[in-house]
């Protein structure tokens, strides 16, 4: 195979964008029948806020083309089919496209845009438009000289295809392929689902102990040097950017919530950390009950849910903002958090992506 460096503005076209203000969105809302997502520069959720019905002013890609979007910030790539709405980050995102754009070749193209990307460009160094424009990155070309698309689709069949094979002996041999709801789970679903499940709004310093994390600049670590998370507020992988080997009274504790404090990313921590930037928050929750994997990981939904709407980039979460904040989490008939719940809507919504990806699955083996 044979390989060139393209500019990424020699590849794929900038296109005009129109973003929305968060606070905006009530009375950009309209009557209709159709529902679209709203994009904003996060990692979570594939970088969907939520979905909403908004006037026709506002949305991004009427005609549903295939479509890539690179947030500067965190150089989060999100690959769409439709139409869209897009958060306002002074055009901190870019909206890409190409007449030869389709979702087999843009996953390739996707991974050698992060690929440089990832390396070139940082918190503090974003990947701002103009220089996206002029970073290269390296394609496989025909005899001609010319992008071979046809190769790039042909090999992302075969990634699929391998993926495939490996997906099925997996959960054959770890029993995921027993994805079918219970009575019981089917029952909590359709309650959760119809809003029969009791909420109660707390206060989050009244369920967490909140504290700022210490702050260790990558320039002073050696990354892949160690067995310990190093966690950014911005980067996938559930937000851990490298595993390193650093000084022990400076670490953070896990099976602990962290949040970003400047991009509100907020992620589950299993094991012991070390953060990038003293503005993040460590959460540990008070009761000893809720100290569990799936309850943590609803809560930190639930968080996000209630976080959201309140901070920007320009007003970012802090540990004197938080302590008027709250969250909505559900009970029991005393009011008492209801772990149990929680816990059992994390198993309901593991099976159903089980199941979403084992008919994905069954969808290209036939």
């Amino acid at each position: 195979m044979k390989t060139k460096q393209f500019k990424i503005s020699e590849v794929l076209q900038w296109q005009p964008q129109k973003e929305i203000d968060p606070l905006k969105i009530n009375e950009l809302t309209v009557d209709a029948d159709y529902t679209y997502p709203f994009y904003g520069q996060a990692t979570l959720n594939n970088g969907i806020i939520s979905y909403e019905t908004l006037t026709s002013k506002v949305l991004n890609n009427t005609a549903g083309k295939p479509t890539i979007l690179i947030h500067s910030n965190n150089q989060n790539i999100v690959y769409l089919e439709s139409p869209f709405y897009l958060k306002d980050g002074h055009g901190a995102t870019s909206v890409l496209q190409s007449n030869m754009l389709n979702e087999k070749n843009a996953l390739y193209i996707i991974t050698c845009i992060k690929k440089v990307i990832t390396k070139k460009f940082a918190y503090n160094d974003k990947a701002t438009k103009i220089a996206l424009k002029n970073t290269y990155i390296e394609l496989p070309i025909t005899n001609n000289g010319e992008i071979d698309y046809q190769y790039m689709e042909e090999y992302i069949d075969k990634l699929e295809e391998k993926h495939i094979l490996d997906l099925s002996a997996y959960l054959t041999a770890s029993g995921l392929n027993n994805y079918k709801l219970t009575a019981t789970e089917n029952k909590l679903l359709t309650n959760f689902v119809n809003g029969a499940i009791p909420f109660h709004p707390f206060k989050i310093t009244d369920i967490f102990t909140v504290k700022n994390t210490h702050s260790i600049l990558k320039s002073e670590v050696e990354l892949n040097s160690g067995s310990s998370p190093y966690v950014t507020a911005g980067e996938g992988k559930n937000s851990i950017l490298s595993y390193i080997s650093y000084n022990k009274e400076l670490i953070e504790e896990g099976n602990s919530i962290m949040i970003g404090g400047k991009t509100l990313v907020i992620t589950y921590q299993p094991n012991d950390y070390y953060s990038n930037d003293s503005h993040n928050l460590a959460l540990y929750i008070n009761e000893k009950r809720g100290r569990t994997e799936k309850a943590q990981l609803f809560m930190v939904t639930a968080l996000y849910k209630s976080l959201k709407p309140l901070y920007t980039w320009g007003d970012s979460i802090s540990k004197k903002k938080i302590q008027n904040d709250t969250v909505s989490l559900p009970v029991d008939f005393n009011n008492n958090l209801d772990f149990d719940t929680m816990e059992q809507l994390i198993t309901i919504q593991e099976k159903l992506t089980i199941e979403s990806i084992v008919r994905w699955k069954d969808k290209n083996t036939r």
